[in-house]
């Protein structure tokens, strides 16, 4: 039924000499199946762990895009709370509470040096009919604070905003009730800083 195989001729019969034809051979499959079980294994194990280290990107992904949600919201909380502080009345309401009043008609200085218009001096409106805080007992007057003098070019008001009789600014000390107060306020700005 089944012919003998041809006999081999050249190249191929040296060849078949030197290698002996035994059997199918066990022993030659045992690294082969070793080597494909060990590249599924490497395989499946470096999946796991690449799996893994994108599931833990995500995760971090997500915490810093919460974070920049809420990093974004507390700038913009401040942007508002420093846009409501330019305003131009709420500048003016705190000029006001640390004594500063309008000022008068400006002059202006040539090149030549020669003064143009007539500068005045700042007065202060009268004040607002609000009650005036009571003084406290720790809030007396120092006895070694110098006296009220009048200033060269002052604005009209004293510390507390009221205007003062001379029509200068006082010399005293200012009010440690109203110290806080400055203390607290930022800086006035310009809007377009």
């Amino acid at each position: 039924m089944s012919k003998p195989a041809a006999p081999l001729k050249g190249r191929a019969a040296r060849l078949a000499r030197l290698m002996p034809s035994t059997g199918p051979s066990t022993a030659a499959r045992t690294p082969f199946v070793l080597l494909v079980v060990l590249l599924l294994g490497g395989g499946l194990i470096t999946l796991l762990l690449l799996n893994s280290a994108l599931n833990e990107g995500s995760f971090r992904l997500s915490e810093l895009k919460r974070d920049t949600t809420e990093l974004t919201d507390e700038q913009q909380a401040l942007q508002r709370d420093v846009d409501s502080r330019s305003q131009p009345d709420a500048l003016e309401k705190r000029a006001r509470e640390l004594g500063m009043v309008p000022g008068g008609s400006p002059a202006f200085l040539n090149p030549d040096g020669t003064v143009r218009g007539k500068p005045t001096e700042a007065t202060a409106p009268p004040p607002s009919p609000s009650p005036s805080p009571t003084p406290s007992p720790s809030a007396s007057p120092d006895p070694d604070a110098p006296a009220a003098g009048p200033s060269a070019s002052g604005a009209a008001a004293g510390p507390s905003g009221s205007p003062s009789p001379s029509g200068s600014v006082s010399a005293t000390t200012p009010d440690p009730a109203a110290a806080p107060a400055a203390e607290n306020s930022p800086p006035p700005t310009s809007p377009g800083r």
